[in-house]
């Protein structure tokens, strides 16, 4: 790990979130604190990577049929017999609760003449292909063949489903379609442990939207993986975020995340404002943490960011159904945002939980980006099985998810530009800011290394 004194500018006005760290009212979790970074350099990104076929096809070929994929939450498959079409870069699954409450996977196509078996997902008793009738059990064996006197060399053992590996965590289920590898816990790890403190696993899905997206999905995952952006693409809340004051960490390869620091005013606005200025901006224009029509006054001599802890954790504690008061101040506001290569982002925190995914559209130029909103169940409650809902052509996050989605509609407003204009670039080049960019580095570093595999090179410039 690289010592970021003497890799990265001197530091923007105002406090540091380490800085904000000692002063909260709770003990901040000791693996939030202190530097875990890479300095991986500084050379310029070739466009390359987000518009050409030919390495949207490479990616294809040697990056996703390595990768753990996040493919479902527990809720959406409660049952044996559930399962779940999960698509991604031209391959299909049948995600599938088993009879012992384990879960497996199958490729979703039919060992007679290719038709996909499932078009959606479902409930089944088993997977009958609809093209000439063969079917098979939901363990992926073979169960039926029409006419099968006409297949005489036809055995059973061969007509076993082809199988991806899969793995649980925290209420998450991921698939990787190749054997061998790590396993889904060295891959995550250090998720697991930070994780454990916020318990995923007692959490259920209460919003689920889709929305497709015209820009590739590494442009559109790494609109989420900077505060850089905040200045120019969410003014509105500069007045409440410590953008500039953004921490970012690293864990070998495919674990970062990022930390902003929410109830302090941004380095970048000139001037003073109150504490009560910044909770009044803060219950404006955060669809988060906060509810519409909140009210919270900040009592003199204390801070905003202290004065918000304490109304969210009263709150969030009587929401969950659970003793919440060794929460600190940065884990029921900050925005803990989590990546984990290369598609999955699940928020930290005990906070109602943010979750994306993104997978390409079907092609480099465009990406069905999904937004989870996670909250945690009381003891003895069931969670629903949730759905997604997809956002049509026109529509708006805003319209599902409120002020989040109004939010989250600004970066939408980049993305096909982003897209249309590095095809456009006389350069060919994308550069990167040395710190506050780094997580986007240290993501394109990981893929390089699946690209580089079986002799193909995966230059960063390339």
């Amino acid at each position: 790990m690289a010592d970021l004194g003497t890799n990265i500018p001197s530091p923007p006005p105002g406090p540091s979130w380490d800085e904000l760290a000692e002063r909260d009212s709770r003990e901040v979790p000791a693996f939030l604190k202190g530097e875990s970074w890479q300095d991986l350099g500084d050379a310029p990104l070739s466009v390359d990577r987000y518009v050409s076929p030919e390495f949207f096809a490479r990616e294809c070929e040697k990056m996703w049929p390595e990768v753990w994929q996040f493919v479902a939450r527990d809720e959406e498959i409660p049952q044996p017999g559930d399962y779940l079409l999960y698509e991604n870069v031209g391959r299909s699954f049948l995600v599938v609760r088993q009879e012992d409450g384990s879960v497996r996977a199958f490729h979703n196509v039919c060992l007679h003449r290719g038709r996909k078996l499932r078009t959606e997902s479902g409930w089944a008793s088993d997977f009958r292909c609809p093209y000439h009738g063969f079917s098979w059990n939901t363990n992926g064996s073979l169960k039926n063949v029409p006419c099968r006197w006409d297949f005489p060399g036809m055995k059973d053992a061969d007509m076993q489903l082809p199988e991806a590996q899969v793995g649980s965590w925290g209420g998450y289920i991921f698939l990787k379609e190749n054997p061998g590898g790590p396993s889904l816990e060295e891959y995550l790890a250090p998720l697991p442990e930070h994780f454990a403190r916020w318990r995923h696993e007692d959490a259920y899905t209460t919003a689920w939207v889709g929305k497709v997206v015209p820009a590739n999905w590494k442009a559109c995952a790494e609109a989420f993986m900077e505060a850089y952006h905040v200045s120019a693409t969410h003014p509105q809340i500069m007045p409440f975020t410590g953008d500039a004051n953004s921490k970012y960490m690293m864990w070998g390869d495919h674990v970062n995340l990022a930390i902003t620091p929410f109830g302090v005013l941004s380095p970048q606005i000139e001037g003073e404002a109150t504490e009560q200025d910044i909770i009044d901006n803060f219950l404006k224009y955060n669809g988060r943490v906060v509810e519409p029509g909140m009210t919270l006054t900040v009592e003199e001599g204390r801070t905003a960011r202290a004065s918000m802890g304490d109304h969210n954790r009263k709150r969030f504690a009587q929401a969950f159904g659970r003793d919440l008061d060794l929460a600190s101040d940065a884990e029921v506001q900050d925005a803990l945002t989590y990546n984990i290569f290369p598609n999955f982002s699940p928020w930290g925190g005990f906070q109602p939980t943010v979750v994306y995914r993104w997978r390409p559209w079907p092609d480099q130029d465009h990406t069905l980006m999904e937004v989870r909103l996670l909250s945690r169940l009381k003891p003895g409650e069931a969670a629903p099985q949730p759905e997604m809902t997809l956002i049509p052509p026109g529509g708006s996050f805003a319209d599902e998810l409120g002020q989040l989605g109004a939010v989250l509609e600004q970066d939408m407003a980049n993305l096909p530009h982003v897209q249309t204009g590095m095809k456009a670039s006389k350069t060919r080049k994308v550069r990167l800011a040395h710190y506050q960019e780094s997580r986007v580095r240290h993501f394109q570093h990981t893929l390089d290394k699946y690209l580089a595999r079986g002799g193909d090179e995966g230059a960063e410039g390339a």
